[in-house]
This record gives structure tokens, sequence and C-alpha cells, in this order.
């Protein structure tokens, strides 16, 4: 829950203050974008086009122009290039994408319904978790985008997000962009059990640097009748059960790992 309302938050101030890239001039366009452009002074020229599937516009007096794979910025270069060439005298022309062609992301893991999403224009990692209905109770804190990159798209990025970070901490530089054809997994939380003569004992979240004793301190401290000199560890090693008897309270706690409080006898 505290997740969801941070979340929330956050979706609202980004709402009102979007990071840099959610308004980059860079952006490709490509099959399916619509463009309005605007020729100064010119107002005949002005026209609102659909980029085809060959990545063209038909645009007056040009015909058929090349934009796909373009950022915005050099289409309007384009344009004025060409309609400088014996048309228009020094033409200034202004590009918008008036719609955004449909994007697609995969997101599964740890999310209240994972899945493949069409997007529309810019979309960050939160607003694409949000999308997918926000994480699940059993989500860990990092967030993993496939991205395919290179000249052919052979190549393949990974992306790490500190969800943690992101969400708790406010980070909102770590909300990376969601691209086209991106695949994004969220793990789910590594955890550890506690059990015996401690106030709760239950599973809990592994954090960084969680020792025996701040496992216990999570687990509501040692009861009364407890044995705190002969806790052990119960921990699987490469596929085998092993267990680390009257362990030292800065003994590091790993995923897995089950902590036994017994009964003192005396």
């Amino acid at each position: 829950m505290k997740r969801w309302m941070l979340m929330a938050v956050l979706l609202a101030l980004f709402s009102l203050n979007p990071p840099a890239w959610a308004v980059d001039t860079n952006y490709q366009v490509g099959d399916g974008d619509v463009l309005k452009v605007t020729v100064y002074d010119n107002p005949d020229l002005d026209a609102t086009v659909r980029v085809n599937s060959d990545g063209t516009i038909h645009f007056p007096l040009l015909g058929q122009v090349k934009v796909g794979g373009l950022s915005v910025a050099q289409v309007s270069d384009q344009l004025a290039r060409k309609l400088a060439d014996g048309y228009i005298v020094n033409p200034q022309v202004s590009v918008f994408v008036e719609e955004f062609r449909s994007k697609r992301a995969i997101i599964i893991g740890q999310v209240r319904t994972p899945g493949l999403y069409e997007l529309s224009g810019p979309t960050s990692l939160l607003e694409l978790v949000s999308k997918a209905g926000g994480l699940t109770p059993e989500a860990g804190d990092k967030a993993t985008i496939k991205r395919k990159s290179g000249p052919g798209g052979d190549q393949e990025q990974l992306i790490t997000v500190n969800l943690k970070d992101l969400l708790e901490r406010g980070l909102a530089t770590l909300d990376a962009p969601i691209m086209d054809g991106d695949n994004v997994f969220v793990a789910k939380a590594e955890v550890f059990y506690v059990t015996g003569e401690v106030g709760r004992p239950n599973s809990y979240r592994l954090e960084e640097g969680t020792t025996v004793i701040k496992a216990i301190t999570m687990a509501g401290g040692f009861s009364p009748i407890a044995s705190k000199s002969r806790v052990r560890i119960i921990r699987k090693v490469r596929g085998s059960e092993q267990i680390l008897k009257n362990v030292s309270m800065d003994v590091p706690v790993l995923p897995e790992d089950v902590i036994v409080v017994p009964e003192s006898f005396f």
C-alpha cells in the first residue's frame, strides 16, 4: 500500500513536471505518427500528415518525402531544405507530433496485470508499471529492462532500475523511458524466515546488509525464554541444506535462510 501511495504521488508530480526526455525533440518519427507541419507565412502549405509504413509522408509541392527514423528537428530541416530548392525563399518550417504511433512494451513478473501494452507517446517505467496495475506485495526492489539495440537491432541492452530508490526515496531521475519493443521484468523480493522463540515468527523481505540480529529484531526480538547463544541458520548451498550452529549476531543473512531461535533450557 505504501508503494502504491508513493507511485500515485510520483505520477501526479511527473504530470506537472515531466522529465526532460518526455519532451525530447529527438523523438524519432516512425510509421503511424501524425505530424502537423506549419510553414511560416505560407498557410496554404500547412498540413497534417500521417507517416506511411514505408516511412514517407506526402507533402504539398514536394510529393513523397522520407522522414522515418528522423528526429522532429531533422524532419523540419528536411522539409525546409527541399522547399528551399526552387519553391520558397528561406522557408521556416515547424513540425509537431500531433499523434504518436502505437508502441508496444511487455512487462512481466511482480505486477498485478502482466502483459503486452500499447504506449502512446513518451512513457516512463513508472507509467508502464501503473498501466500494469502496480506492483504486487511480493515485488522486489529491482526492475530489469531488456532492450534491442544496434543498427540491426541484433544487440541486447540490459538496464537495471532500483525501484526502492525510485519509489521510496523519490529519485525521479531513475524513471527510465520505455522504448518500443522493451521487455520489462520486475523480480520477486528475496526473503528469509525467522522461527522459534521470537516475537513474530514469519517470512521477511531481505534488505541489503541484513544481519542475524537485524533479522531477529524485525521478527519482534527474542522471547523471554529464547536461547540467544544457540541461534542457528538453515541455509541451502548449491542445492544442499547446511546448518550453521551458534551463529554470531553479525552474520549476514542470505536469501531463503531460515533463522531458528531455540528455547533456553535454563
